[in-house]
C-alpha cells in the first residue's frame, strides 16, 4: 500500500499463529501494512519449517507499520490482548510450542511503557483469573514470512474462519471479550431491531433502512455501538440489503456456520454484544469475493460530518 500518511511507526506483536494475527490489525484506520514473520530467535532468515522446529527461538508475529496520530499504540495494545489468552506460556489455543508465544516487542521506550502499564491494568482488571504471562521483550530483527503466509485471511478466506473456529481462539475471545452489559441496551430496541439481532430474524429486502444508503458515514453496531462497516465499503449488490465488502473492525465481526432453513451458511455476529447482523456470502466483487449481507434493524448510521460529536473521531480520516 502506498503510505501517504505524514507519520510512520512500527509495532510488533506475537500472538500465536499470524494468520489470526493479521485480520484484527489490517482493517483499522490508520494501518498502512501488516506484515507476517519471524522474530526474537537467533537464526538468520528462518524458513516456516525451521521456526515451526522450535530450533531457533523465533516466535510468528506481525510487524504493523501505522500512523499514530490515527490509531495511536496505547489502541494497538488493547486489540492485541483481546486477540490471545495471555496467561498461556505453552502456545496459543491448539498450536503448541515456543514458536506460537506471545509477546509485545517494543520499538521505543515509550512503547515499552504503555506495554507495561496496559499489562498491569490487564492483570488488575478481573478479566483473567490466572496470572498475565506475556513478556514485554525489546524488538529484535524481524523476518518476513513466506509469501503464502501474508494477508492468508484474504486468499484463503473460508479455510481461514474454519482453522480460527478449530482451533478455539475464536470461543475464548467471545467468551472473555464480549460484554454481557447491554441488557438496558436491548429494551430501547423496536420489535424489528429485536427480532433481527436477538432472535436472529432477517428484516424485508428494499424495505429497510440502509439498503440504498448513499450517503458518507460508519455504521456501528445498534446494541453496542461499536464500529462494523463504513459506507466506503458498501455496495449495491441488488440483494435488498446493505452489503460490504470488509468490515470497518475485524475483530467486531464473528463467523458461524449457519445451518439453519435447510442451507449451509455463514452468519455474522458482533463480538461484543453478539447480536445476529446476517450472513457473509462469497459472491461479491474484488479478490475475496467477500460480501457481508447485513441486516439494516442491527446497525446505526453515523454520517461522517457527526463521527467527531458522536465519539468516532478516529473515523474521520477516512473520508478525507
Amino acid at each position: 500500500m502506498e503510505n501517504t500518511h505524514e507519520k510512520v511507526e512500527k509495532a510488533t506483536f506475537a500472538g500465536g499463529c499470524f494468520w489470526c494475527m493479521v485480520k484484527p490489525f489490517d482493517t483499522q484506520p490508520g494501518i498502512i501494512e501488516v506484515v507476517s514473520g519471524y522474530t526474537g530467535g537467533t537464526k538468520e532468515n528462518p524458513t516456516y519449517e525451521e521456526v515451526c522446529s522450535d530450533t531457533t527461538g523465533h516466535y510468528e508475529a506481525v510487524q504493523i507499520t501505522y500512523n499514530p496520530d490515527i490509531f495511536p499504540y496505547e489502541k494497538l495494545v488493547e486489540l492485541f490482548w483481546q486477540q490471545i489468552d495471555p496467561t498461556d506460556a505453552g502456545g496459543q489455543f491448539y498450536d503448541r510450542g515456543d514458536s506460537y508465544r506471545t509477546a509485545i516487542f517494543y520499538h521505543t521506550e515509550e512503547q515499552k511503557k504503555v506495554a507495561e502499564e496496559s499489562r498491569k491494568k490487564l492483570a488488575e482488571s478481573g478479566i483473567f483469573s490466572k496470572p498475565i504471562v506475556t513478556p514485554i521483550l525489546p524488538a529484535k530483527e524481524f523476518y518476513r514470512a513466506e509469501e503464502y503466509h501474508q494477508d492468508y485471511y484474504k486468499k484463503k478466506p473460508e479455510h481461514y474462519n474454519r482453522y480460527r473456529k478449530g482451533s478455539g481462539r475464536d470461543t475464548f475471545i467471545r467468551k472473555h471479550w464480549a460484554a454481557k452489559e447491554f441488557e438496558e441496551a436491548k429494551k430501547n430496541l423496536t420489535d424489528m431491531q429485536y427480532y433481527v439481532t436477538q432472535e436472529q430474524g432477517t428484516e424485508p429486502p428494499f424495505q429497510n433502512e440502509f439498503w440504498n444508503n448513499a450517503k458518507e458515514g460508519i455504521y456501528v453496531d445498534i446494541v453496542s455501538g461499536k464500529p462494523l462497516f463504513s459506507s466506503l465499503d458498501q455496495y449495491d449488490a441488488g440483494c435488498g440489503w446493505p452489503s460490504f465488502t470488509k468490515a470497518i473492525d475485524a475483530k467486531e465481526i464473528v463467523e458461524e456456520l449457519d445451518t439453519s432453513h435447510g442451507m449451509i451458511r455463514t452468519e455474522v455476529r458482533s463480538n461484543t454484544a453478539d447480536s445476529h447482523l446476517g450472513h457473509l456470502f462469497y459472491d461479491g466483487p474484488g479478490p475475496t469475493r467477500m460480501r457481508y449481507c447485513i441486516n439494516s434493524a442491527a446497525l446505526r448510521f453515523i454520517p461522517k460530518e457527526d463521527l467527531e460529536k458522536e465519539g468516532y473521531g478516529e473515523y474521520v480520516k477516512l473520508f478525507g
